[in-house]
Parts: C-alpha cells; structure tokens; sequence
C-alpha cells in the first residue's frame, strides 16, 4: 500500500508542475506576442521616416567576423 501511495503523490506532484509549466508557457507567449507587435510599430514608424532597417542591417558585419579580428 505505501507504495502506491507514493507513486500517486508523484503523479500528482508531476502533474501539477506541468499544469504550472503550461501556464508558464502561455503567458511567456503572450509576452512574446505583445513584445512582437511594439517591435512592428517601431518598424513601420522608421519605415514612414525613411529609414531603411534591411540595408542597414546588410551593411553590419557578423559578429562572428568581429570577434575573429579580436
């Protein structure tokens, strides 16, 4: 008998941490969402002044290529 009460308490314990990781999980994308759409309205604000984020991003070096010369 102890045994299997053992084995229920760590099914539940187990169970309930991934009812909390879940939900961990969800709110980590809602953030991720909200984060997302303020990156996009930057974006289209830059855009609207003319500024061109893709030829400034292709005219950077990698990092990798900075770090080699170190």
């Amino acid at each position: 008998m102890p045994e299997s009460r053992e084995k229920a308490e760590l099914t539940g314990f187990h169970k309930g941490s991934l009812t909390t990781l879940a939900k961990e999980r969800q709110e980590l994308t809602r953030l991720l969402a909200i984060v997302e759409q303020l990156m996009q309205m930057h974006i289209a604000e830059l855009k609207k002044m003319g500024v061109d984020l893709e030829k400034e991003a292709k005219a950077k070096k990698p990092i990798e290529d900075i770090v080699r010369k170190s």
